[in-house]
């Protein structure tokens, strides 16, 4: 892959994550907050399952730019970016540790209402998003 290949897929890439973000964030803000939780379940595990995917999107393109070749089936397992992370970075991987238990299994499936533990997760999300962030001329 080319470097301005490499540029371009961070830019579409980075663009699609942080669109699943907001739109996360409009969930969380249809949630509505009464002091540290949110009250609407279906719009916490919305969001929370949106800004997950959109951490997914960027991780596959990260592994594309470091030239790690990804399954061909479209849904990977957390372990697939488990083992990919411990060869390359821990830092990411305890960021996409933290967003997995937190958005995908805690806020999606076991519809945790607090809203400082979901706020954590999708800043972990974003966290691992900006590592594909691109360079801004």
């Amino acid at each position: 892959m080319s470097t301005e290949e490499k540029r371009e897929l961070k830019k579409v890439s980075y663009t699609e994550a942080m669109r699943y973000i907001e739109n996360a964030k409009e969930a969380l803000n249809k949630a509505k907050r009464q002091g540290k939780y949110y009250t609407d379940k279906k719009y916490v595990c919305t969001a929370s399952g949106v800004a997950y995917s959109g951490m997914l999107v960027a991780l596959d393109a990260l592994m594309e730019i470091k030239n790690i070749k990804v399954p061909a089936k479209s849904r990977k397992s957390i372990e697939w970016y488990r083992e990919q992370l411990r060869k390359m970075d821990w830092k990411l991987l305890n960021e996409v540790n933290s967003a997995y238990l937190i958005l995908h299994l805690n806020g999606y499936y076991e519809e945790l209402m607090d809203a400082n533990a979901i706020n954590s997760g999708i800043d972990n999300a974003i966290s691992v998003i900006k590592r594909i962030k691109p360079v801004m001329n």
